[in-house]
C-alpha cells in the first residue's frame, strides 16, 4: 500500500470517528489525561519556583477538576455536556490569567522584555498548554454522541418548504 493512500485511509477513519460521534468519547478521556498530565508539570514547575506568587496555587487546584470530569464524559452524555463542558471553561480561563501573569513576569525582570529574560523567565506559552486542555474538552462537549440520531441534512429543510 502506497504512503499516500495509507494517511487517506487514516483520514477517512477520522473523519468517520467524527461523524459517527466516535471521536467524542475519545477527546473526553484525552481531556482527562492531559489534565492530569499537565497538572503534575505545572505542579513541578511551579515548585521549583517555590509558590512564590500564590495564585501558582490555582491551575493546581482547577487543573484536576478536568480528569473526573473528562473520566465522566467518557461515560455519560448528560456529564460530557454539563460537568466537562464547566471544567473546561474555568481551564481556559485559569490559562488565559496565567499567560498574563507569565508576560507580567518576563516584564518586570531587570531589563523588561529581552530575549534573555524570554528565555529565563517564567514560561510564556506553558499556560496556553493548560488553554488548550480546556479547549479540547469543549470540543468534546459540543461534539455529538454515538448514540444521538444523525442531524438531517440542510437540504431536507429545503425540500420541505419547496413542497408546501
Amino acid at each position: 500500500m502506497a504512503r499516500g493512500a495509507q494517511a487517506a485511509t487514516w483520514l477517512d477513519r477520522a473523519l468517520v470517528d467524527v461523524r459517527t460521534g466516535r471521536f467524542e468519547r475519545a477527546l473526553a478521556g484525552l481531556t482527562a489525561a492531559g489534565a492530569g498530565i499537565t497538572t503534575a508539570e505545572i505542579y513541578l514547575a511551579h515548585d521549583g519556583a517555590s509558590f512564590g506568587n500564590k495564585l501558582m496555587w490555582w491551575p493546581v487546584a482547577i487543573l484536576p477538576a478536568a480528569v473526573p470530569a473528562g473520566v465522566a464524559g467518557v461515560f455519560s452524555k448528560r456529564a460530557a455536556h454539563t460537568v466537562l463542558p464547566a471544567a473546561s471553561a474555568l481551564i481556559i480561563a485559569n490559562g488565559l490569567q496565567g499567560t498574563w501573569l507569565h508576560w507580567r513576569g518576563v516584564s518586570q525582570r531587570p531589563g523588561g522584555v529581552t530575549r534573555y529574560n524570554l528565555e529565563a523567565g517564567p514560561p510564556l506559552f506553558a499556560p496556553l498548554l493548560a488553554t488548550l486542555v480546556g479547549g479540547m474538552g469543549l470540543l468534546a462537549a459540543v461534539l455529538r454522541r454515538e448514540d444521538d440520531p444523525p442531524a438531517r441534512p440542510r437540504h431536507w429543510v429545503r425540500a420541505r418548504l419547496t413542497r408546501a
